[in-house]
């Protein structure tokens, strides 16, 4: 697409200007493409598909949703291409769709050759794009405008019913989809609404970052690296409405030329970027938080799709090349005020700050708001200021299905995986004391304050103390050893930070005492 006036020769105080005058789509142009598309969403909802091998039941289409920058509302000028999803009748499960696809596009495949009015409007090209999922994809060159239309038509399951404002789905929609055991994202279609109504419910000037942003993309990064696998659009967008969330606190009054700035120096930083929502899906469920904790420790770059916990859509691609580029943006005239200094970049971190709750034994929790990147030291000092303690503290968190760790001054909840809401445990330990981790039969465990020259028993008092567990009844085994009550935990080799595994005697086992 060649513009008038390159972005990089923009002062960025005209970067609205710019914006309205060469990225933003002229009425009739969309008219235009919108008038052609109707047309494919009449066949498709018109048409019955009768099943062949593989598929032997009438194919009905229950719903067209139009996905992509034409249904969110940030399409550019020029850039005819639309995305269909297509919810069908015969997908009545994620497992159904996983199993009919395939066929499913050879049907529509068949049918869209013989429709008349798409070959009447210049219907050329038609393949089927491998991928997660498939897709069919064709062109179609009017007389009206001069771009091809590029159409691409993905069939999905129906795993959502009619939508309302503020729509959340049921817990169980995405438990069933985790079950599934997809590739990942690859049933993302399903959810296709939910990800039009997340950019499409942004304020305008939103929008028009997100314009400014696709359109640098094109130009300056794509245009320069056809070959490389770079992240798609979408990452893009949600990568630039988590910057101005957290930037502005989703002030709708805000400037272009910061708002580029800052997506361009966050892209930069993508090695640390780990971003997530709770809008559609949340950590209420134990099956939905325990899969969103385990995304969440991957590699990052992480941008989880806001509708759906299995797509991480920074995954596996090239982002040093989008770094590099993002670098070069920085240096150009549209990231300069009219004094030629550098704009000033919004406040955002490459992690939202979490929630961690601090516990202690006869003590009300304490709730800390924490940058996870910030050293595990600065909670410990959060945590002297609202108490104060003479001893040593000992930070130690465990994550389900998960061993208990100490957690090191030195390092950060983001070198541990979390980036969410977390509880953590404080012991307070004298010298020559030593902590050690008691693993209960539930996988659960919980931190002791111990000296090493007293005796096994005195750690099955404390045991007892707290869970209520009498002491007789109590088995200790440490490296498979059963620990005997008389004696001390140096005779085991015990050491700072040691598990100790409790169990439960049987009746047979447990020494009889007189009252």
């Amino acid at each position: 697409m060649a513009l008038a006036q390159e972005l990089y020769d923009t002062p960025a105080s005209r970067l609205d200007s710019f914006v309205a005058q060469w990225l933003q789509p002229s009425r009739e142009w969309k008219e235009e493409v919108l008038g052609v598309v109707r047309t494919v969403e009449r066949f498709l909802r018109e048409e019955h598909f009768q099943g062949d091998r593989g598929l032997d039941q009438e194919v009905r289409v229950l719903k067209v949703v139009k996905a992509g920058s034409f249904g969110n509302g940030t399409v550019l000028r020029g850039t005819a291409e639309v995305e269909l999803v297509v919810f069908l009748s015969c997908f009545r499960s994620f497992q159904e769709e996983a199993k009919y696809h395939q066929a499913v596009l050879r049907l529509i495949q068949k049918k869209l050759w013989r429709c008349q009015d798409l070959l009447a409007l210049g219907l050329e090209d038609l393949w089927v794009a491998q991928g997660a999922p498939g897709a069919l994809v064709f062109t179609i060159q009017t007389s009206g405008i001069e771009e091809l239309i590029t159409i691409t038509i993905v069939p999905a399951y129906r795993a959502l019913g009619p939508l309302a404002p503020n729509f959340q789905p049921p817990p169980d929609v995405y438990v069933s989809l985790i079950k599934a055991h997809g590739y990942p994202g690859n049933f993302s279609p399903s959810f296709s609404e939910l990800q039009r109504n997340f950019v499409k419910h942004q304020p305008t000037k939103l929008k028009n970052l997100l314009r400014l942003v696709k359109h640098w993309y094109l130009q300056y990064v794509k245009a320069k690296c056809p070959r490389a696998n770079l992240p798609p659009f979408y990452a893009l967008e949600l990568l630039t409405i988590y910057a101005w969330e957290m930037g502005t606190q989703k002030d709708e009054n805000f400037r272009l030329d910061e708002g580029l700035t800052t997506v361009m120096e966050l892209l930069q930083a993508y090695e640390f970027v780990c971003i997530y929502w709770t809008k559609y899906y949340t950590f209420q469920n134990l099956v939905i938080e325990n899969f969103v904790r385990k995304q969440l420790k991957k590699d990052r770059p992480i941008i989880l799709d806001p509708a759906d916990p299995t797509r991480n859509v920074a995954e596996g691609y090239r982002w040093d090349i989008v770094a590099q580029r993002a670098c070069q943006c920085l240096k150009q005239d549209c990231c300069y005020d009219n004094q030629e200094f550098p704009v000033t970049s919004w406040n955002v971190k490459r992690a939202r700050d979490i929630q961690v709750t601090v516990e202690q034994r006869n003590y009300f929790d304490l709730i800390l708001w924490v940058d996870p990147y910030e050293p595990i030291k600065k909670i410990r000092e959060k945590i002297q200021q609202n108490r104060g303690y003479s001893g040593l503290q000992r930070l130690s968190f465990q994550e389900p299905g998960g061993e208990r760790q100490l957690l090191s001054s030195h390092c950060s909840l983001a070198y541990y995986g979390v980036f969410s809401n977390t509880r953590i445990y404080l012991l307070e330990t004298f010298s020559p004391e030593i902590q050690v981790f008691v693993k209960n039969q539930d996988g659960r465990s919980h931190a002791y304050a111990i000296d090493p020259n007293n005796c096994i028993l005195r750690l099955k008092e404390q045991i007892e103390d707290r869970l209520g567990l009498l002491r007789r009844q109590q088995q200790l085994e440490f490296r498979g050893q059963v620990l005997q009550d008389w004696l001390d935990f140096g005779c085991y080799g015990i050491q700072d930070s040691d598990t100790l595994i409790l169990s439960k005697k049987k009746a047979s086992e447990a020494p009889f005492l007189h009252s």
